[in-house]
């Protein structure tokens, strides 16, 4: 139930190697992220609120210091009480303390059935009321993902699909067969208590595939209305009960703006993306697709949430750490910099803001 993986590897790659020994690898960030981005970014994706993000599903990593010396974080173990957690210290540090070389992943074993359902609703409100009522009801539901109208018409006209343009949301249920439409009647009566409508759901294979790749490809989707336009996707997170309050007051400024922004959610993470379409050669609305950026981060600190859910820090977001962790979290991870790297020469310039001193 584990398997050792050099950082090069790309999780559906993985995931084909693993298919005939009925396993899989459960995180499913974007087509093309590899296992080293994926720990270095500490990502999740729609499954993550079954299964938990990177950080629940990397047993052990070897990692290249920046002095030249090799480290092991960790055993083959399923847990450990021995010493620091060096394994995920390295998650999420963005290259910054080292490189990563080997990979030990947690598996899972493919669900014996699975039932993929969609839902639509008057308001993103009532689309995000369900997902937080769903997950309160203790259904172990393996996605939940909300689409808002913009996004759903984004995926006609790329498609040339009819799917009414309305917020929507989408939910895979795993495990028996019995069990998997149990879940299903569950959350359709969840469903029709917010204001639900148009209640579908699929079980054959070719029918869910389907489904999936209308959420997989949505940022693609996007560009097929603006196909000149650069994206500027967004990426914030909040308590699961903050989410309906974040995704109403975030729609309130999408909407009301001249740019093209539609909004996907793993909802039942509390995690909230906004993909906003402008024209690069154009400063104004580039400066306005910040603003919107700048908005959703400080709502999403202000609900006592963060600035990235999965997309990390880089540059871009430094500048949010400060009001979000504070500067006695920021002073510790710069010692920890200094002692891991004193030149600086690990992926210099990220992560850890430039005005930061012990």
């Amino acid at each position: 139930m584990d398997v050792v993986v050099e950082p090069g590897i790309g999780w559906m790659e993985l995931n084909e190697y693993l298919e005939p020994y009925g396993l899989f690898f459960p995180l499913d960030p974007g087509p093309g992220a590899t296992i080293g981005g994926m720990c270095a970014t500490r990502c999740s994706g729609s499954l993550a609120v079954r299964y938990g993000t990177m950080r629940e599903n990397v047993i052990n990593l070897k990692v290249v210091l920046a002095n030249g010396e090799v480290v092991k974080t960790g055993s083959r173990a399923r847990k450990s009480a021995a010493g620091y957690d060096l394994t995920r210290l390295i998650i999420g540090s963005e290259g910054t303390l080292g490189v990563i070389t080997e990979v030990t992943l947690r598996l899972q074993k493919i669900p014996e059935y699975s039932v993929v359902a969609m839902c639509n609703f008057p308001t993103v409100k009532d689309a995000a009321d369900v997902a937080i009522a769903t997950m309160m009801s203790g259904i172990q539901v393996s996605r939940v993902e909300l689409l808002d109208e913009v996004q759903v018409r984004a995926i006609n006209v790329a498609n040339g699909k009819n799917l009414p343009e309305v917020p929507t949301l989408m939910f895979e249920f795993i495990g028996t067969e019995a069990y998997s439409h149990e879940q299903t009647l569950i959350v359709q009566k969840i469903a029709s208590e917010h204001n639900g409508s148009d209640f579908v759901f699929a079980e054959d294979p070719e029918a869910k595939k389907e489904l999936w790749k209308i959420r997989k490809e949505a940022l693609w989707a996007c560009f097929a209305m603006e196909p000149n336009f650069e994206a500027m996707i967004t990426d914030v997170c909040v308590p699961l009960s903050r989410l309906a309050e974040l995704i109403s007051r975030s729609k309130k400024e999408l909407d009301s703006s001249s740019l093209v922004c539609t909004v996907i959610a793993h909802a039942g993470d509390g995690n909230f993306h906004t993909v906003v379409l402008f024209d690069p050669n154009d400063e104004k609305q580039r400066k306005e697709a910040e603003r919107l950026n700048h908005f959703m981060v400080h709502a999403a600190l202000d609900l006592e949430g963060t600035c990235t859910g999965e997309h990390g820090v880089g540059t871009g977001k430094m500048k949010y750490l400060e009001k979000e962790l504070g500067m006695e979290a920021l002073k510790t991870m710069k010692r920890i910099k200094a002692a891991l790297d004193p030149n600086g020469i690990m992926n210099p310039g990220k992560l850890i803001p430039p005005h930061v001193c012990f």
